[in-house]
């Protein structure tokens, strides 16, 4: 029986097929199809079936990660969406939060950008309730017909509701459900008591009206790809578990960072392995680049994150994307200045070299032009055109005043420098010194700038996985199912009343428990983690800890507070531990995960192989000169085996050229760890 992870990126679809019985694995990578994903999806699974022998009959389970949601976010795409809100708060959507990008010295030009849901697509209803869930006014059925009578003669069908303090009490937005389906059966309908049971009504409404806006054209192609497969599909979530197919339409925004999240979980999984628990990744792909930490072994978490210019607060892995993938496109500024991405090339047409039309200069070309990867990509399936690469470049080249070469590394060293800051994003800011953490580098594109950014960051080492071209499919493998949820209960810790706190966590329990039953786990086999949140008193946001399991008692109670003060102590330098009373504790948030584990891949350990590795032949490529450099491929390498630079590493799916300085040493796992 074969399990298959299928990642699909802007520019190819990565596969990988694990059959369960041997632990053998098949991995192969197919151009993705933008204009309709499900075709690639089905390509990348006839392709790897027929590599590994299979019929689909063989297929136990397939895991997806998918970017229809977040790529429908980045393209605006939010046409025919509404939103329904409590009498009064119209406007909460223009009045959003007092924010201004680079604060406000740097923005006197800044406009701020069209709301999600226009205001005249508003529509109030009255009701009222307070922040304990009390009842103040009761429900107004006649305003709720009258919104949704409204909704349906304009033909919107798509409807995000959230009412003030439903995340108390979700009886008025479970009324206002009925009312639609009565009066617009038509409409997709998401509520916010079920999408984010939290406070702040700005962000609860926009990551409602996200996810109303996605789950249409997600449960479409959902439902396209469902029904080609004999067997269960999975979807990746955000927050690194996978949901099955039949409960992901029902909550589509936690699919909208399920590509970059699996990336980091195959990269966590692999270097656990190898005895490494800290290190950031790095996943270099065609149109973008998205880069996470991982601490002892498991990827950092937030809430605070953004899907272009919605916020979208919902527990998902840590990770900044920039645009500098091998697709990103080199231009010259008004000013007469180069610059690398954001904008790609993408599949289609792509870079120079892919003789598809394309017209302009990208990473690849000048990669290609120097010699850095290969002739072809996907072990010669898709043949480079390298001389269309340098003929795009001596043009651009006359532009600058430059030589080819020099404008070449000139688009490289933009690219790293770009990604280096992406990296700087993920650690410097959040109190992380970034020379204390190895790099993983993957993705097609990952490795090709790995050993500059060892210079530029001063990083220890760069480990570059097996199949690196396909880790995000891999890590699609390793991620058990996961679920969370989230209830408010703002108390100050000396108030704190843990009877109350206690039922708060036994009925979020009740819910992981419930949607762990829907997917097929027996009780024995569920796992619930605690989490809360806290801050001091008058702060506006809150710090996430651990929240240990067992009774909620005294011991409960001051251990999620003493991890509060270390967590806030490492985040910001500081803590208040020794003043409670001016400054006391307050809990907000209570949450729980609810895990269902899957079988995981095995990776073992290989004997070393003695001998020096001997390259398949020479290349000119250009690093501080032109010279003939040693050419291995990966497959050929052995454990114990040490490369040294200058030279390239070649396999299927992606190349690491191995600048002069550097060493590359094959560790009892297959990685490449490279180091200065």
């Amino acid at each position: 029986m074969l399990r298959i992870g299928i990642d699909t990126g802007g520019t190819f679809t990565d596969v990988v097929a694990l059959d369960e019985d041997t632990g053998a694995v098949v991995t192969t990578k197919t151009p993705s199809t933008p204009a309709d994903p499900a075709e690639g999806f089905a390509a990348a699974v006839d392709k790897v079936l027929a590599l590994a022998g299979a019929a689909r009959e063989a297929v136990s389970a397939v895991a997806h990660g998918t970017t229809v949601a977040t790529n429908q976010l980045l393209e605006d795409r939010l046409d025919d969406l509404g939103f329904i809100t409590t009498e009064g708060f119209e406007f909460v959507l223009e009045i959003a939060r007092q924010s201004v990008p680079d604060g406000y010295g740097n923005s006197y030009f800044w406009v701020k950008p069209p709301r999600i849901v226009p205001v005249q697509r508003v529509r109030t209803v009255g009701g009222r309730l307070d922040h304990l869930g009390n009842e103040l006014r009761p429900f107004d059925e006649d305003s709720a017909v009258a919104a949704a009578r409204w909704f349906r003669a304009q033909g919107i069908k798509a409807i995000g509701v959230c009412f003030l303090h439903s995340y108390a009490e979700p009886a008025h937005e479970l009324a206002m459900r009925e009312v639609l389906r009565r009066e617009h059966p038509e409409a997709v309908v998401s509520l916010s008591c079920e999408v984010l049971r939290e406070y702040r009504e700005y962000e609860r409404s926009v990551t409602t009206l996200v996810d109303a806006a996605v789950k249409p054209a997600m449960t479409r192609y959902i439902r396209r790809i469902a029904e080609r497969l004999p067997s269960r599909l999975h979807v990746m979530k955000s927050n690194g578990g996978v949901l099955s197919a039949e409960e992901v339409v029902h909550q589509p925004i936690t699919t909208v960072l399920s590509g970059p999240a699996a990336g980091a979980l195959g990269a966590a999984f692999v270097t656990r392995a190898s005895g490494q628990g800290s290190v950031i990744t790095l996943d270099g792909g065609g149109t973008s680049t998205d880069v996470a930490v991982v601490l002892d072994g498991e990827p950092t978490l937030t809430t605070e994150g953004s899907i272009g210019r919605h916020p979208v607060k919902i527990p998902m892995i840590d990770i900044v994307t920039v645009g500098a993938g091998g697709g990103s496109v080199a231009w010259l500024s008004p000013e007469g200045t180069m610059k690398v991405g954001p904008r790609s090339a993408g599949a289609d047409p792509g870079p120079l070299c892919y003789g598809r039309g394309g017209t302009e200069v990208t990473v690849t070309d000048a990669h290609a032009a120097l010699g850095r990867i290969p002739p072809h990509l996907l072990g010669g399936e898709i043949p480079l055109n390298v001389a269309a690469a340098r003929e795009g470049l001596a043009a651009l080249a006359a532009e600058l005043g430059l030589t080819p070469e020099r404008t070449a590394t000139g688009i490289l060293e933009i690219s790293a420098w770009n990604q280096a800051n992406a990296i700087r994003q993920i650690t410097v800011k959040r109190g992380l010194d970034v020379r204390d953490y190895p790099l993983v580098a993957f993705g097609g594109s990952g490795p090709l700038l790995a050993c500059r950014l060892l210079d530029v960051l001063g990083l220890p080492s760069a480990v570059i996985p097996e199949n690196p071209g396909n880790l995000s499919a891999f890590g699609l493998l390793t991620v058990d199912v996961k679920n969370d949820y989230v209830r408010t209960r703002v108390a100050r810790d000396a108030e704190l009343d843990l009877a109350a706190l206690d039922e708060t966590y036994a009925g979020l329990e009740a819910q992981a428990a419930a949607a762990l039953d829907r997917e097929g786990f027996p009780a024995e086999r569920h796992t619930y983690v605690r989490s809360a949140d806290l801050r001091y008193y008058g702060q506006a946001f809150e710090v996430r800890v651990a929240a240990p399991a067992g009774p909620l008692d005294e011991t409960f109670q001051k251990t999620v507070v003493a991890a509060f003060h270390d967590a806030h102590e490492a985040l910001y330098g500081y803590c208040y531990r020794d003043d409670p009373d001016r400054h006391p504790v307050e809990w907000v948030n209570a949450r729980v995960s609810g895990i269902g584990p899957i079988t995981s891949p095995e990776l073992r350990e290989r004997a070393p192989v003695p001998g020096q590795a001997k390259p398949s032949g020479t290349r000119r490529v250009f690093y501080d000169d032109w010279s003939d450099v040693p050419v291995f491929q990966r497959a050929d390498l052995h454990v114990g085996q040490t490369i040294a630079g200058p030279a390239v590493i070649e396999e299927f799916g992606s190349t690491l050229p191995l600048h002069p300085g550097f060493h590359a040493l094959v560790d009892p796992h297959g990685n490449l760890v490279v180091t200065r």
